[in-house]
């Protein structure tokens, strides 16, 4: 009726249709940077966007709750345990060279927060390897045919061929290896990387150096001026060209010199069955490193007898068994290598019957050899990457795999580097100032202990006694906040002039932290800090440069300082009789012990070995 007026327009929902419109939009141009990023980029921008969203959430986590009383956590230590689990979390789903950084991290992680120590002490777990489809692509692209013809192999049991393993016998974070025995006779590690790198690298040092970037400016700390040097250190890791040239490298300056030469053996590369991605290397038979049972255990392979391929002795042909079976091998759990522990007797309860101490004299004289007289270091001595095996003659060689990761010393810093450990050992505190402040570092107490993975007692201790001035009465959460954000300062006084800083000792204190690690896994059966020294003062007694008064003098110096090391004897030996006597673990323990208590003067907790977990 008339009464009720005109009838309202139908309501036409512009404004919600609109927004509905624009979040379809919004969903399928998602679906298709997701599926383009999936495909072409092995979810590198995925990977990136979690990396840049986790960073964010993190940095305002500390920027809110980084206090004495955190407004949105318990304690401290409740905000460090979130943020470990979140980095921890985003390295393992982020994979690749996320795991690689993380290891790196892991290497130094006694220098974080507990609880960040605690979780990365599980970054050094096998990655998955990938499908045997995947290798087969990365070799089919870098040598533009079949692994059948680049290795001449048989996947089928062809007689006269070689013969291949399709399932890797270990996988890590970049690549895997595969076990072959090429037609010739040789057997060889095919080292190969997994496919995604190459296509994740790029976006995920970016990634990296954005993060640090934005870390450096929010919170005041210099670390992005190391990121270009660390990016590059990294990206050189996946070229296995590179990691070849650096093989071949040790293996010449090996071989030239007498004191190491029978004591250490690099694998052999195939330089023509290598590639950017693929690097096929003599294949070893030995002991790992953290076996020690296996390094100590009773020999029982016999009278003036080797353990498998010592001193590059050729190895023992598959059964034929074994080659009968190939065609029906399934590739997920393929096992064709021949089982060499023969020389673990009948009921393998042998072990290759070697001292700890002549095993690691060896690893710290290569180490030192590296840093003092080549200025050639490998960075990447942990455990797994050390073979040991026995020579014919009972005596211990150590065999030193995985050389992507070296850095160069040019000759006047490693002279340097000489003068300052072998001053560090006599406590010239003039020299060791003048080379640090050179190095732009503002801080030689704490420099020199973290040098020596000791404290360092030689100094005059005004930075320790600064740090602590004024705290012993604070109440405890706010002591332990003030202690840290002193700490931060101190960082940025060892950082200095980030312009002079030697990028490489990055590397060279990852190095010597490992080789400690290794020694005190072992049960600390050498006085390393000794040795180190020794070679470092050597060192600046052969330097080729010398005149003839020059090299007198610094050969009476050096005889004079192995008589001052003799004191570090005493040190050792005790260490030994408390530990023999069940009352400490060695000498490595006592010195962590040291640190430890150190530490908890700056404010830092020191609680686990490298190489825990």
């Amino acid at each position: 009726p008339a009464s009720l007026g005109r009838a309202a327009p139908p309501k036409t929902y512009r404004r919600t249709r609109k927004w509905l419109r624009r979040l379809v939009y919004l969903s399928l141009l998602s679906g298709a940077i997701w599926a383009l990023d999936t495909t072409l980029y092995d979810s590198a921008l995925t990977r990136s966007f979690r990396t840049f969203k986790l960073g964010l959430l993190i940095g305002l986590d500390y920027k809110i709750n980084f206090r004495a009383n955190p407004p949105l956590a318990d304690s401290i230590a409740a905000l460090h345990a979130r943020n470990a689990i979140r980095v921890f979390d985003l390295l393992k789903d982020n994979g690749g060279l996320y795991l690689k950084i993380g290891q790196a991290i892991a290497m130094q992680s006694a220098i974080l927060p507990p609880e960040f120590q605690k979780m990365f002490a599980r970054m050094f777990d096998d990655a998955p390897q990938n499908s045997w489809a995947e290798v087969e692509k990365v070799i089919r692209e870098d040598f533009g045919k079949g692994p059948e013809e680049v290795f001449g192999v048989s996947f089928t049991g062809q007689p006269g061929k070689g013969i291949m393993e399709r399932t890797a016998r270990a996988s890590a974070s970049v690549a895997q290896v595969h076990w072959a025995r090429l037609e010739d006779g040789r057997e060889v590690a095919i080292k190969i990387q997994k496919r995604e790198i190459a296509r994740q690298v790029g976006w995920d040092l970016w990634a990296f150096k954005v993060v640090a970037k934005v870390y450096t400016w929010w919170f005041d700390i210099p670390v992005y001026s190391l990121v270009p040097y660390i990016s590059e250190r990294l990206l050189l890791e996946t070229d296995f060209l590179n990691e070849a040239r650096n093989a071949e490298r040790m293996a010449k300056l090996v071989a030239g010199e007498p004191r190491l030469r029978d004591r250490v053996y690099i694998p052999k590369v195939h330089h023509d069955l290598s590639s950017k991605r693929v690097m096929t290397a003599e294949w070893i038979e030995g002991i790992r490193l953290w076996d020690k049972e296996g390094i100590t255990k009773p020999w029982k392979g016999g009278w003036r007898s080797g353990s498998p391929g010592s001193g590059g002795a050729p190895l023992d042909p598959p059964l034929k068994e074994t080659l009968a079976s190939i065609s029906s091998a399934h590739p997920s759990n393929e096992r064709l290598k021949p089982d060499r522990s023969y020389w673990k007797g009948a009921d393998g309860s042998g072990g290759l019957g070697l001292p700890l101490k002549q095993v690691m004299t060896t690893m710290v004289d290569l180490f030192s050899a590296q840093m003092f007289l080549w200025g050639w270091v490998h960075c990447d001595p942990h455990p797994g990457n050390i073979f040991i095996r026995r020579l014919p003659s009972g005596k211990p060689e150590l065999v030193l795999i995985d050389h992507g990761l070296y850095i160069h010393m040019d000759p006047n810093f490693r002279h340097q580097y000489a003068l300052f450990w072998k001053s560090l050992l006599t406590f010239d505190n003039a020299t060791i100032s003048s080379i640090v402040s050179s190095w732009g570092i503002n801080n030689p107490d704490i420099f020199a202990s973290a040098t020596l993975l000791r404290p360092y007692t030689g100094g005059d201790r005004s930075t320790s006694d600064s740090i602590k001035q004024g705290l012993n009465s604070k109440e405890e959460q706010q002591r332990a906040y003030e202690m840290q954000m002193k700490m931060r300062k101190g960082i940025k006084q060892i950082l200095g002039d980030e312009d002079k800083w030697p990028r490489e000792l990055i590397f060279i204190g990852r190095n010597l932290r490992i080789v400690q690690g290794n020694n005190q896994f072992l049960g600390s059966p050498v006085n390393r800090i000794k040795i180190t020294g020794t070679w470092a003062s050597l060192a600046l007694a052969e330097s080729p440069d010398l005149s003839l008064a020059q090299r007198v003098r610094y050969w009476g110096a050096h005889l004079l300082f192995r008589v001052v090391l003799l004191g570090s004897d005493l040190v050792f030996y005790y260490s030994k009789l408390r530990q023999t006597l069940g009352v400490g673990g060695g000498m490595e323990d006592d010195l962590e012990n040291k640190m430890r208590d150190m530490a908890k003067e700056f404010g830092v907790e020191l609680n686990h070995g490298v190489f825990e977990g």
